[in-house]
């Protein structure tokens, strides 16, 4: 039932998602290409305002989030069911889906507001003030508080037990357990201490992740080149072996590709807002190089990886094409293993760490989210609502842990594609303001200026965060 309820979404939205891209680096002229160096200039960039957050910070914490569950275990998933063609898809997906993150933070940016002190703003956001349509905002901020309130903490939550139960032999029960404890704790007032850790110790984790996968490369770097021409062969049917699965790579491709970069789902969309920037556009291009780095470099380097070391198996309905870790489930272990044939007994250890610090960070990202939608929906986040919606996370990711991964990862999947759905149709919609805003950013930038972006000479309603941000400027000029 879940496999057939996610076919319905995914397929047809594997080539929409694809579109959808294309649009966007079209009417952008392909600015996630032409302003590649000019990303770094802004990630680098002091804040707009003195208690604001850092660009730095904002792609720290956004990268945090993003390198984990969906490089680690959703690389592996892909290729269970698309074959290692469906890496090359992904690849395609980061390169046009990176301009359609650019948009939704552009949106999310240009119509964020101040609340408690705090600059908030995501998707609903931009509906209410672009599209002036308040029920549909509720609507979508109902469907981001389900999704992330109640659904996808459950697949960090199993992927974190299945990564410690195949590294330490743990117990599902003994995770739930801890897990819950651990995210009782935060989401009940211990976030700012565990958040600290958290963000000291994901960037960690990460680089020596990559710095892991490119040392077990270098150590079998002649089956790079063959691993290369066998994704690509996959990719377009040339295979004898995998030739069969082309449809399917590129639906898998997609499917994965979009839950690890999250590009056009609108998540990205609520993290970007607290940023401090002068121009929408500016953290617009910092969520696009978050996307590359995210897709391009560590999801394929993690793929390469599996098939250099042949830890993976490949399916097709109910039959095996190729079955080289009979048994396995799909998903982190192939990677665990890939590194243990390396590494022999460093792996599965190593792997279960920092999917315990990727995933949890993930897990409170998401209940914040889901917590930023409730704030939107009832003006406050507090209450029986609030209570509700905590002891829901907690649930689920008991149910997460306890249940099966197969179920989890659906589950997963139909969330974030029904949200891919809802978000890219709008800010489809919303594509005029997208091109406004990027054609001032490229003008001012050209004319030799630090772009600063003043939404009345735009023709843009609704931006009432921009309007205070000038007048606060003015104010702090004229002292």
């Amino acid at each position: 039932m879940l496999a057939t309820i996610n076919d319905l979404i995914w397929n047809p939205m594997a080539y929409f998602a694809l579109l959808v891209g294309l649009w966007f680096t079209a009417v952008t002229r392909g600015i996630q290409f032409r302003r590649f160096k000019q990303m770094f200039r802004e990630i680098m960039a002091p804040p707009a305002e003195t208690d604001g957050v850092r660009p730095l910070q904002a792609v720290l914490l956004t990268l945090s989030s993003r390198i984990g569950v969906g490089n680690i275990a959703g690389v592996a998933t892909a290729i269970y069911a698309g074959g290692p063609g469906a890496m090359f898809w992904m690849v395609v997906v980061a390169l046009l889906g990176s301009a359609s993150a650019y948009a939704e933070v552009l949106l999310s940016q240009t119509f964020k507001r101040r609340l408690g002190g705090e600059d908030r703003g995501g998707a609903p956001f931009y509906v209410q003030a672009a599209l002036k349509l308040r029920w549909l905002a509720v609507i979508i901020a109902c469907c981001y508080l389900v999704c992330y309130g109640f659904l996808t903490t459950g697949v960090q939550a199993s992927t974190i037990t299945a990564s410690a139960e195949n590294a330490f032999g743990v117990p599902a029960w003994g995770t739930a357990v801890v897990l819950t404890i651990l995210m009782g704790f935060t989401i009940f007032g211990g976030t700012a201490r565990i958040m600290q850790v958290a963000q000291v110790m994901v960037p960690v984790m990460a680089l020596c992740y990559i710095a892991m996968l490119l040392i077990l490369m270098g150590m079998n770097i002649d089956q790079i080149v063959p691993s290369i021409q066998l994704v690509l062969g996959s990719a377009f049917g040339q295979d004898e072996i995998f030739g069969g699965l082309a449809g399917a790579a590129i639906a898998w491709g997609v499917r994965r590709a979009t839950f690890s970069n999250v590009a056009g789902v609108g998540e990205g969309t609520f993290a970007s807002a607290s940023a401090s920037n002068t121009h929408p556009s500016k953290q617009g291009l910092i969520q696009s190089f978050s996307i590359f780095i995210d897709t391009v470099v560590v999801c394929q380097v993690t793929g390469i990886m599996i098939l250099i070391t042949n830890s993976y198996n490949v399916s097709q309905g109910d039959d095996m094409l190729v079955e080289y870790l009979p048994g396995l489930e799909a998903g982190v272990s192939y990677t665990q293993e890939a590194i243990n044939t390396g590494m022999p007994g460093f792996g599965p250890a190593f792997v279960a760490l920092g999917i315990f610090f990727f995933a949890l960070t993930s897990m409170v990202a998401y209940y914040y989210i889901a917590e930023t939608n409730l704030f939107f929906i009832m003006g406050r986040a507090d209450g029986i609502a609030r209570l509700v919606l905590r002891l829901g996370a907690l649930g689920i990711t008991i149910f997460g842990c306890l249940g099966s991964g197969d179920i989890m990862w659906a589950l997963g999947d139909i969330s974030f594609g029904l949200l891919g759905w809802i978000n890219m149709l709008v800010i489809l919609s919303l594509t005029p303001i997208v091109i406004r805003v990027t054609k001032d950013y490229d003008s001012q930038l050209r004319a030799g200026k630090d772009p600063i972006f003043r939404p009345r000479d735009l023709g843009i309603d609704n931006a009432d965060w921009w309007e205070d941000f000038h007048a606060r400027r003015t104010a702090v000029a004229e002292r």
